[in-house]
């Protein structure tokens, strides 16, 4: 297949530069905290609630906040990449990720930590786009991006990991007698050096072809997906109130508004927040479908298995995090080990997969449904599995869309394919979320314990999740056979 058009030709010099890197390195440390970030607080929850003497919606809000600011501006920041320097917006995305971090750590009141988790994502999604458009700009030879993204996952594992068992570790151990404020503390010297090696190592790059920030798309997009997400996170906990179906039926109509808007924009070529010729390519709209599809079963996996292995089978958090160590790990090493099979090969690595990812959904129901005496461990194989699936699909399907994207127009691609990221992790929560709580209730009317009430629950949930996956595999069947030739 030949390069799409909107592909540009790659810069040699760039290319040559042996710092990209250190410069890699310095990126995915930026992605390392705000990705760690995401996990770390579930675990420390009850503690923060008891110190604090924060209400349950409270609770709600400091999980759902910071994704909640992190999505809606995910397409901004990639956009303001793009516009002002992306080097320039990811230590200035840093820099805000650390202040907001030592803020939450310093949090007097639940409503200030609320405030400063708000603050974490607004600032991590000015950060976090710059790390895959650097990535896409600064990696020009097809097989050292793959490597570089398969990096990518490595850290995403390696995050969730620390996410999970460090922060049970960090409040176990209440350095100093601070009990959970440690786990955003550690955040600002790591925060403060990674900005130093930053302005040292990165290259700036801009997109010469965008002339100023869209304002009306700003507002419609963070309208749009305000609309649809804040129901999505939080309806669910309210018990489906009037408010949050008012706000799923308004955000059909902005979303309908922010598409008409910018595909007027990129008709005129005015510089929309998201050029909607983006989509015209096969490998770009496959992709974008595809991560929504299985970020839908991600999210939600993780924080049903949570609820199955602490409510129902009675593990610690601490032991719960354990369990989890073996998927991450096998992710980390499955992302890193498609990387080297080399972009010719990505499309047969993508298939096989979205195989291996439902293969492993139904290895999970399998052992749910056929072992006696579930204590968590059992699990574990069946996680390995699923991880080397997820490792073999997440990271390299961000690579295989954003390779076929040019250098301009790489902020705001990075930024589109982090949204689709939380919108079909709070669509997936949803869903998944409606299935299992419903069907734990449903079990406790007819008198089932615990145990049986979660793991029969865990079964309906994973019944969506191995079709997820299949779609997923199927939408990865309609990529491109190759990669593009030139960047």
């Amino acid at each position: 297949m030949s390069a799409s058009p909107l592909c540009v030709t790659a810069n040699p010099s760039r290319s040559a530069s042996s710092g990209r890197w250190r410069g890699l390195a310095v990126t995915l440390t930026g992605a390392f905290m705000a990705i760690m970030d995401a996990f770390i607080v579930n675990i420390s929850l009850p503690t923060v609630r008891d110190d604090l003497h924060a209400s349950f919606a409270d609770a709600q809000l400091i999980i759902a906040g910071y994704g909640l600011t992190y999505a809606v501006a995910l397409i901004t920041g990639g956009r303001l990449g793009d516009l002002y320097g992306r080097r320039r917006m990811f230590i200035a995305g840093l820099g805000g990720f650390t202040l907001a971090s030592l803020a939450c750590g310093l949090a007097p009141t639940p409503n200030a930590l609320i405030a400063a988790r708000l603050l974490q994502g607004l600032t991590a999604a000015a950060m976090f786009p710059q790390v895959l458009s650097l990535m896409r700009v600064s990696f020009t030879d097809p097989r050292e991006r793959a490597i570089a993204f398969a990096m990518l996952g490595a850290t995403q594992g390696l995050a969730a990991v620390a996410g999970q068992i460090g922060g049970g570790l960090l409040v176990a151990a209440d350095i100093y007698g601070l009990g959970w404020r440690p786990i955003f503390l550690i955040n600002v010297p790591i925060g403060l050096v990674t900005m130093v090696a930053a302005a040292r190592v990165l290259d700036e790059s801009t997109a010469s072809a965008t002339r100023r920030l869209d304002l009306v798309g700003v507002v419609l997009s963070a309208a749009s997906l305000s609309l649809l997400l804040y129901p999505l996170m939080e309806g669910r906990e309210a018990g489906w109130p009037y408010w949050a179906f008012v706000m799923l039926g308004l955000s059909v109509p902005a979303v309908v508004a922010f598409a008409w808007h910018q595909h007027g924009k990129s008709v005129a070529k005015a510089s929309p927040l998201v050029d909607t010729r983006l989509f015209r390519y096969r490998a770009f709209t496959a992709g974008m479908i595809a991560v929504l599809a299985v970020c839908t079963t991600l999210i939600p996996f993780f924080m049903i298995l949570a609820f199955v292995l602490q409510a129902g089978l009675g593990c610690t958090p601490l032991m719960a995090g354990a369990v989890f160590v073996p998927l991450a790990i096998a992710y980390a090493v499955a992302s890193f080990g498609a990387g080297r099979a080399g972009p010719e090969r990505s499309r047969a690595v993508l298939l096989i997969g979205g195989i291996i990812l439902m293969l492993g959904y139904a290895a999970m129901a399998c052992v749910n449904d056929l072992v006696d005496g579930l204590t968590g461990p059992e699990y574990v194989p069946a996680l390995a599995l699923l991880g080397i699936g997820q490792g073999l699909v997440f990271t390299p399907l961000l690579n295989v869309v954003l390779s076929n994207i040019s250098e301009q127009d790489a902020g705001i691609a990075a930024g589109v394919v982090s949204t689709m990221q939380q919108v079909g992790g709070a669509l997936g929560v949803a869903v998944v979320g409606l299935i299992f709580f419903s069907a734990v209730a449903a079990a406790h009317e007819r008198g089932m314990t615990d145990m049986a009430a979660y793991t029969t629950a865990f079964s309906f949930a994973l019944l969506y999740n191995i079709a997820a996956a299949g779609a997923t595999t199927l939408l990865i069947a309609l990529l491109p056979q190759k990669p593009a030739s030139r960047a």
